[in-house]
């Protein structure tokens, strides 16, 4: 499976699809297509936890006041279903293999395993 969860707004995202090849992925731009939860579930299974997918950079999390709660993993699964922004963006996923985010470390690991120099 190659798939990739992104928002087309999103500079971040918009100029990490265009530095790799797009031939074989299927594209979900998650604000017309909201994720499901059969899909984060298994988002999840590869990343290991539902944190590691949740953003803390989104406007919402400081507006709700979520960062002076402790939250679970279940609140993390809930507050990702319920509004795209707090997906980490963009994921990518190469069948065991997820790439979450664009921390510039993440996306050289991403093109070193799509053989990008």
């Amino acid at each position: 499976m190659k798939k990739i969860y992104y928002l087309k707004t999103c500079d971040s995202c918009r100029r990490i699809l265009k530095s790799i090849p797009l031939e074989g992925f299927d594209l979900q731009e998650i604000k017309s297509q909201p994720i499901t939860p059969e899909q984060l579930n298994e988002m999840q299974v590869i990343a290991g936890c539902y944190e590691s997918l949740f953003s803390r950079r989104a406007k919402k999390y400081k507006a709700m006041g979520l960062k002076d709660q402790v939250l679970e993993e279940v609140d993390y699964k809930q507050l990702i279903l319920s509004d795209y922004t707090f997906l980490k963006r963009p994921v990518v996923i190469i069948d065991d293999s997820i790439y979450i985010g664009n921390d510039k470390k993440n996306i050289a690991r991403l093109k070193e395993d799509l053989n990008i120099t």
